[in-house]
């Protein structure tokens, strides 16, 4: 007689779990596939958040030249160092051979005094530091070894200083190549974001990029202002004949600039040296209110000010904004980030 087996009916609290981890899978489905449209950000958004990085990287920017002209400082400064070490050793050596050869006339004309003796075989500190021994020389031997001792001292201090600047060299170096990479980074990761767009897309910035550009040459409204000092005015002069050019970070002209370098080579062709950086620039001569400018002034924005321009008159700045731009006028108003002052220079 065949067995007739009761099929096992699945636990309530199984049938429970299988019920909730399907709905669970359903609902992750169903939101992936409402999410997957809006994940992709809109133009406006992308714009955004583009230009907030080209800040950034003009942040940097501004790091990376201070880092530059530092290590520029520091090399020619220790090459004066080595040159003057150089000479020294050759001031040195030539007071030895003197006093080498005075030993060698007294030795022919009766004898070597002993001091001398010892002090071709050591060092002269260790003389000069004992008065016996200086009883037992001639005034030209005192004379001699004085020098050569002052000689030896100035050469240590020079050789310190040139190790400690050399040491500051490599920590700069270092430095240079961490903001080179950020810059970089910053600009890397702004173009990720503009490859997101589509080909229409990024037509459409890009020509609203060049009306800009066009119009700030041939529209742009500079006022009866143009009151400025001889030297302010050349820079100005200067400067806007460099519109058009396109900006690169770190970049000093004259086919690119980035906004400290427009600043800095529009001066130098007015026969004035500035700082490189736009934090250095600030401090380089008399600060004034919106209400105090006048044409070639250089104005700064951003709390920490790192950005620079020269005042054009009527409330526009001739600057070189950030990446993607090129040297233009701007309206104070939309530079994106608060006027903080001027500098007459």
């Amino acid at each position: 007689m065949a067995s007739h087996r009761r099929t096992k009916q699945p636990s309530r609290t199984r049938v429970t779990v299988l019920t909730t981890a399907a709905a669970a899978v359903a609902a992750l489905s169903a939101n992936a596939a409402h999410a997957a449209p809006s994940e992709k950000p809109g133009t406006d958004e992308v714009k955004a958040r583009v230009d907030k990085l080209y800040e950034q990287a003009e942040q940097a920017t501004e790091k990376y030249n201070g880092a530059k002209e530092k290590q520029q400082k520091l090399q020619k400064e220790i090459s004066t160092i080595q040159d003057s070490v150089a000479r020294g050793q050759q001031e040195l050596n030539t007071l030895r051979d003197g006093l080498g050869s005075l030993a060698t006339a007294q030795y022919r004309s009766g004898g070597i005094d002993s001091s001398v003796q010892l002090f071709l075989s050591s060092d002269p500190d260790d003389f000069l530091d004992k008065a016996s021994t200086l009883d037992q020389l001639s005034s030209q031997q005192v004379g001699a070894l004085k020098k050569i001792q002052e000689k030896q001292r100035e050469l240590g201090q020079e050789r310190a200083e040139a190790t400690e600047k050399l040491e500051d060299l490599a920590a700069t170096r270092t430095e240079l190549g961490k903001k080179k990479k950020e810059v970089q980074g910053k600009l890397a990761e702004a173009q990720k974001l503009l490859n997101t767009l589509t080909a229409k897309e990024k037509a459409a910035l890009t020509a609203e990029q060049q009306r800009a550009d066009r119009s700030s040459a041939a529209r742009v409204d500079l006022g009866d202002d143009t009151s400025a000092s001889g030297r302010a005015g050349a820079a100005f002069s200067a400067a806007r004949s460099q519109i058009g050019k396109p900006y690169v970070y770190g970049a000093t002209g004259p086919s690119s600039y980035d906004c400290s370098g427009l600043t800095s080579w529009a001066y130098a062709q007015a026969g004035v040296s500035i700082p490189r950086t736009s934090e250095a620039q600030a401090n380089t001569g008399t600060r004034l209110t919106r209400s105090q400018l006048q044409v070639g002034d250089l104005v700064f924005f951003f709390n920490d000010l790192h950005h620079v321009g020269l005042y054009a008159g009527n409330g526009q700045v001739l600057h070189a904004p950030r990446t993607g731009t090129v040297v233009r006028y701007e309206s104070m108003d939309t530079i994106g980030g608060p006027f903080m002052f001027g500098v007459r220079v």
